[in-house]
């Protein structure tokens, strides 16, 4: 991919990950028989935050001042990483799956730590709470990552979804389905959704997410508000690009580019109206119930890993 290209693709992904998140609550609020906010509504959020200032308390340090920074610019270097209009990044060479997992961990580590950085309880108890989900997350998403790659044999991420893309994916094989629950039930809670987190909720005794955000205002806010909605986009186009590969374009021409965006536009809506469903269909479990639905996902990964080695 050109740089041309790339830089089109990192801009389309940083205005479209506002609206995506639009669209998941418009949903949930139609679901609920409410009217709910505009399909804009996180724009409008977005502008207002960018217009205030910032309120850091006097017992914050540097790292909580630079967090917001240094999420926004992880999460907007990896869109540079992760095939999603083509098979082939804008950084092909260094797109590797374990080093996207890398960045992922690295915003989420410094989000904690302003999480406590202020020494605010709630601040404090959201990010053990993270730390505490993410070890139990991230085997789950290397092992489903092993059984995605096992027949290419590399974790380069455009190889990978290039051979994808050519010879499709078979939705008989039982290491599809194994694959396809895996990775979601990871989405849901690398995205702080139901029945794990809810993420429009600011009931300090069960948010997770959110309670590492209090004391954040202003630009800061605004910043790590963009950069959770552009990892949700990310995880929703590796789901798309490893379970659905499909209107991926082998060489970029303007028009070709149109389409690819179209097409990974609509799937990726077309996903987050499935999250919302599940949202809506379950309540919210208790944190000490997590551990068992993620020790159900590692162990379907594994099956699925199985599978494709005697495949």
């Amino acid at each position: 991919m050109s740089v041309y290209y790339g830089l089109l693709q990192t801009c389309f992904l940083l205005l479209f990950a506002p609206l995506l998140h639009g669209i998941i609550r418009k949903t949930k609020a139609l679901l609920q028989g409410r009217i709910g906010p505009s399909l804009f509504q996180s724009y409008h959020d977005l502008r207002k935050y960018m217009c205030k200032d910032s309120m850091v308390s006097e017992h914050a340090s540097w790292i909580f001042s630079i967090t917001p920074y240094v999420c926004f610019g992880l999460m907007t270097a990896a869109t540079t990483l992760i095939p999603l209009l083509s098979a082939n990044s804008w950084f092909s060479m260094t797109g590797d799956f374990i080093l996207i997992v890398y960045m992922f961990g690295l915003s989420r580590i410094f989000t904690a730590l302003a999480g406590m950085d202020t020494g605010g309880s709630f601040g404090g108890m959201g990010a053990s709470r993270d730390m505490f989900l993410s070890g139990l997350a991230e085997p789950v998403l290397f092992i489903t990552f092993v059984a995605i790659a096992w027949p290419m044999k590399t974790t380069n991420l455009s190889h990978v979804v290039g051979y994808l893309s050519d010879h499709g994916v078979s939705f008989v094989a039982p290491s599809y389905w194994m694959i396809v629950l895996a990775f979601f039930l990871i989405l849901l809670t690398e995205t702080g959704r139901l029945p794990i987190d809810n993420p429009d909720t600011h009931l300090e005794l069960t948010m997770i997410h959110e309670g590492m955000l209090l004391e954040y205002s202003g630009k800061q806010l605004g910043l790590m508000l963009w950069s959770a909605w552009l990892k949700q986009v990310l995880l929703f186009a590796l789901f798309l690009d490893f379970c659905f590969p499909y209107g991926i374009i082998a060489v970029l021409t303007p028009f070709s580019f149109l389409l690819a965006i179209g097409s990974f536009a609509i799937k990726t809506i077309v996903l987050g109206v499935i999250v919302a469903f599940v949202e809506m269909s379950y309540a919210k479990m208790r944190l000490f119930k997590v551990p068992q639905m993620l020790t159900a996902a590692f162990f379907i990964a594994i099956f699925a890993v199985v599978s494709e080695f005697w495949r």
